[in-house]
């Protein structure tokens, strides 16, 4: 929820990009002219009110001195990327929303940030968990929504502009502009699939907006992704708690593996709508009927005032309480991976 640079491009996918192809049963996504999706909003956005109340409390979205002083303590372990064949479901943590996912025979990247900092925010605080030169070719982007950092251009740019890229109604514009030729802008519920895995744009509870003038201009969400097995990972984005989640589970049964966000979620009173904290990840987890969840959003860019730890140590509490296997719990460090 917060405001985002660049090298030259890397050569990342020389072979031909995997074909896609539309659902039947889906409504024809493609250009979507809609001038607001106000309407998809779960909480309205705040107010005058709030925003003066923000104001006041100077350095409220942020983590002061004592809350920063884990940041050496933070986990990060980057790792060469495990082998994974077509039948192999790996992923691996990049660092905030940035994973890389091996799924289907296919290479997917969900909101890719490999900048140092973004737009309004201090630098990362733990590395890139994997350089981009180590990334084997990118078959396909996922994009949940147009905020800084979520959406960053400098890295976006690194991609030959061949690259598949989904993205939220709205949105497709914005990487046409770029050169982008294979751009498949959805609406929720929609989907797409490319080389045998399916894609399918699902709701999330957060909002959008990348300048003075455009809020809520272009949709946001997550996304299911399925392998020819019928595996299925849900990809969160940015989202707080709230009814999508079941509604997501009850349409897409059997979700193996949800990719979750932790942090980012204090004063609670100005992001309790828009990020779950980890208590509320864990409960979105169930909801969903997911077997394993992965958490991500934190540890990376300091966006709020939680001391930086804290977020783990909630989520492994919380998860603990329900009883669940604890190996369920994919908390990984920074440039972490695990397989399926």
């Amino acid at each position: 929820m917060t405001q985002q640079r660049d090298p030259v491009p890397a050569p990342a996918a020389l072979a031909p990009a995997p074909a896609a192809t539309t659902r039947p049963e889906e409504a024809a996504p493609g250009r979507h002219r809609r001038r607001s999706y106000r309407d998809r909003l779960t909480a309205p956005l705040p107010g005058v009110r709030a925003v003066t109340r923000l104001a006041r409390e100077a350095g409220a979205l942020r983590p002061g001195t004592e809350a920063r002083r884990d940041v050496p303590l933070l986990p990060c372990a980057p790792a060469p990327l495990p082998p994974a064949g077509p039948g192999v479901l790996a992923l691996t943590w990049a660092g905030h929303a940035s994973w890389i996912l091996r799924i289907g025979g296919l290479t997917v990247l969900t909101d890719p940030v490999w900048s140092h900092r973004i737009l309004g925010t201090p630098p990362r605080v733990t590395p890139v968990g994997v350089p981009w030169a180590s990334l084997p070719p990118v078959d396909a982007v996922v994009i949940s929504h147009n905020h800084y950092d979520h959406l960053d251009a400098p890295t976006l740019r690194r991609l030959p502009r061949t690259t598949p890229v989904l993205v939220p109604a709205g949105l497709g514009r914005w990487f046409r502009r770029r050169r982008f030729t294979r751009v498949h802008e959805l609406d929720w519920w929609q989907g797409r699939e490319i080389g045998g895995v399916t894609f399918d744009f699902v709701p999330a509870h957060h909002w959008s907006r990348r300048g003075l003038l455009d809020t809520c201009r272009t949709l946001w969400g997550g996304w299911v992704l399925t392998d020819p097995q019928g595996r299925k990972v849900h990809f969160a984005g940015d989202t707080g708690y709230g009814h999508w989640f079941t509604e997501i589970g009850r349409r897409h049964p059997g979700i193996a593996l949800t990719l979750m966000p932790i942090g980012a979620y204090a004063p609670r009173w100005w992001l309790r709508d828009v990020h779950c904290d980890p208590e509320e990840a864990v409960a979105a987890c169930a909801d969903l009927g997911a077997r394993r969840m992965a958490p991500m959003h934190w540890a990376t860019f300091l966006l709020s005032a939680e001391p930086v730890l804290e977020p783990l140590t909630r989520v492994r509490a919380a998860w603990a309480r329900t009883g669940r296997p604890r190996e369920d719990l994919w908390d990984l460090p920074v440039g972490g991976s695990r397989t399926l």
